[in-house]
């Protein structure tokens, strides 16, 4: 085996094994022998039903937004040429959540609604962030966007505050579930929806992947190289915001994932952005799995918040990469 594909098999195979634990760990504990004839359908109808219609379903929805939230933050710090560039700093993963939260608050009860509302709310966040960096700096500046997309989060949690004041205690519990992010909710339409969000968003950014190679040496030798440096940036920032609205939509706010996932790939010797992005997407799942896991066994039979757990992770991260780049 080449020594460069070593890190992707580990990855693989480290994530299939947290996967199944995290199915077989509960209040019910399940053998991994028996997690897997279980999944064939085969064994006791009890074992089948808790592992495939409530425990993989959940451990799937996990291993998508890991593997969202690690390509679009790879995408987001190649476009910016910044490791500290992510949805949820950009402030994209707020818009999300403010548009799911708007929708929710209104009454809306089809997912399909929700995540295009979703979908919208990162799209304007998006564009309020690139406007206002532009506006302050002239163009679109690494460190004004980071700053622009914490203003634009802090503003995105004003305005869900501000939409839930006089809201009824049970659409109260749910726009709070968004703002925590959990995987608690898990269906089997949910994770096809993901799927399919992950599949065609993630592929594209994949696609565009030599572009990134170009975007990371600097404008002037990318638009040297033949590329439009505006037009590619736009469209891959975009795209990205799009698929961290998806894992907004399907679990609510989940942060830093595409701050440590990238920046991992990264250090395991991934350069190009194609095998980083793959990189990320298999480690950031076997992360989400693991996080979740944590999230519903640490203090069972109560359950912490998703984000709460990523954030617990992601922020020393933060504070160690930032000291880095500055000295």
């Amino acid at each position: 085996m080449r020594a460069s594909r070593v890190p992707l098999v580990v990855g693989i195979v480290g994530t299939l094994l947290v996967a199944v634990l995290a199915v077989g760990v509960g209040a019910i504990s399940i053998a991994p022998a028996v997690v897997i004839d279980a999944l064939r359908g085969v064994g006791d109808p009890t074992f089948v039903m808790i592992v495939r219609e409530l425990r993989a379903p959940r451990v799937l929805l996990a291993a998508l937004i890991g593997a969202g939230l690690s390509m679009s933050g790879g995408a987001l710090q190649g476009t910016l040429r910044n490791p500290l560039a992510e949805p949820y700093l950009l402030g994209v993963s707020g818009g999300a959540a403010v548009g799911a939260v708007l929708a929710s608050a209104w009454g809306v009860a089809s997912p399909t609604v929700v995540t295009l509302c979703a979908f919208l709310g990162a799209g304007v966040a998006t564009f309020v962030v690139s406007a206002v960096a532009r506006v302050v700096g002239g163009r679109n500046d690494a460190r004004l966007l980071l700053m622009a997309g914490v203003v634009v989060g802090a503003f995105s949690n004003a305005a869900i505050l501000v939409a839930l004041a006089d809201a009824p205690p049970e659409r109260l519990r749910g726009a709070l579930w968004w703002m925590m992010g959990s995987a608690a909710d898990a269906t089997w339409p949910s994770v096809s929806r993901l799927a399919i969000a992950v599949a065609v968003l993630g592929g594209l950014l994949i696609h565009w992947a030599r572009e990134l190679d170009v975007l990371a040496m600097g404008e002037e030798a990318a638009a040297s190289l033949g590329v439009d440096v505006d037009k590619s940036a736009r469209r891959v920032f975009l795209v990205a915001s799009w698929l961290a609205a998806a894992t907004v939509a399907a679990a609510g706010l989940v942060g830093f994932v595409g701050l440590v996932v990238p920046n991992l790939a990264r250090a395991l010797g991934a350069r190009g952005h194609r095998r980083m992005m793959v990189l990320a997407a298999v480690y950031g799942a076997g992360l989400m799995i693991a996080a979740d896991l944590v999230a519903r066994t640490l203090r069972a039979p109560a359950e912490l918040p998703l984000g709460a757990v990523t954030a617990l992770i992601g922020v020393p991260f933060f504070l160690v990469r930032l000291r880095r780049l500055a000295t």
